[in-house]
């Protein structure tokens, strides 16, 4: 890729409301306009979502435990899970408004049972969440599919990723890892960017990236400069609503300046080297320092180095060029405090 793939991560945000899962949609198709330079960037490139499984996602005391708090949906935790829960038809639906829109379409599966959604559509790339990175059975169901995938690392070491990529690599190798810390939300201090360097010296064939819990919009940009390819951040209508991941994620504003900073940081990168930019020509003229007279030189005159000082504009003698100009004879008269051109000084030939 020759820019930098964002994922939008609804999550459970949409509150079990297909509606409003496709009103993140809408804001994150919305244009990126930097206001300072009047430029239209490049919008998110895709959508995540998250399929569970009820049947394989809780210890039966568990699903029946007291679940009595304001984020609450049900009396019960699995109450609250079901009700958190679209079905397949319903991620269909989003699947479709999403494509409809222009974004790549991911989906988080996090049972071997939500791999029923694939006979109604085939997402752009699957994810496999943290928790399951150990989960060797459902990574081999998954990778079965051969549907390109996505696996965060936030709870997981070497050994870990390693087995996983054994077992996703015997079906294909379309595989992209991202450096994580599933702490919610991420304290800066143990966030340790340094993995994305880390991943992409050791596993240089697979495409590194970051999934960011921080608050804020300061780590995505950062993990870019540090070689993110991909970035995947949650996003809400509003961070006041019910729900326990609202808080941590990003408003539509919150949306922009991300996409504005991540977009830019793109563009500032550049190219490996130290060289002048074309665009600061005109500034390196005005503000650069040239040659010029510390008092005035008749016509006839040697000039010598005692008479030298540096003033703007640049586009004169450099000093490192002064052997140029002293010890020539000055052409004509030039007053005191002026750039010394080379019309001004006499040529030897």
């Amino acid at each position: 890729m020759d820019y930098v793939y964002i994922i939008g991560e609804i999550g459970q945000n949409h509150n079990g409301d297909v509606e409003i899962a496709k009103k993140l949609i809408d804001v994150i198709t919305e244009p990126v306009i930097d206001k300072l330079f009047g430029q239209e960037l490049m919008p998110m490139n895709a959508v995540k979502m998250t399929r569970r499984d009820l049947n394989e996602e809780l210890s039966a005391s568990e699903m029946h435990r007291p679940y009595d708090n304001p984020n609450s949906f049900g009396k019960t935790y699995g109450e609250h899970r079901a009700f958190l829960e679209l079905n397949d038809d319903q991620h269909f639906e989003v699947y479709r408004y999403a494509r409809s829109k222009g974004l790549d379409f991911v989906e988080t599966l996090c049972a071997k049972g939500c791999l029923s959604m694939l006979r109604l559509f085939t997402p752009d790339r699957l994810k496999v969440a943290s928790r399951d990175l150990s989960n060797l059975p459902l990574l081999e169901a998954m990778a079965e599919t051969q549907i390109p995938i996505i696996l965060s690392t936030g709870m997981t070491g070497k050994k870990e990723l390693d087995d996983a990529l054994e077992i996703i690599t015997k079906y294909h190798s379309n595989i992209s890892i991202l450096h994580c810390l599933s702490q919610y939300p991420s304290e800066y201090q143990n966030i340790n960017l340094l993995s994305i360097q880390y991943l992409k010296e050791h596993y240089p064939q697979y495409t590194i990236g970051y999934s960011d819990h921080s608050i804020g919009i300061l780590m995505p940009a950062v993990a870019v400069g540090m070689g993110a390819e991909i970035i995947e951040k949650h996003i809400t209508l509003d961070r006041n609503m019910k729900g326990t991941d609202h808080r941590g994620s990003l408003e539509p504003e919150g949306i922009w300046r991300m996409m504005r900073d991540i977009r830019n940081t793109e563009y500032a990168i550049g190219e490996y080297g130290l060289f002048v930019n074309d665009t600061v020509k005109t500034t390196r003229i005005k503000l650069e320092r040239s040659i010029a007279t510390l008092r005035t030189i008749g016509a006839g005159e040697t000039i010598t180095e005692n008479d030298l000082h540096m003033l703007s504009p640049g586009d004169g003698f450099k000093w490192a060029e002064r052997e140029q100009i002293v010890g020539k004879k000055a052409r004509i008269t030039i007053p005191e405090n002026e750039i010394i051109y080379p019309e001004m000084i006499e040529n030897e030939n």
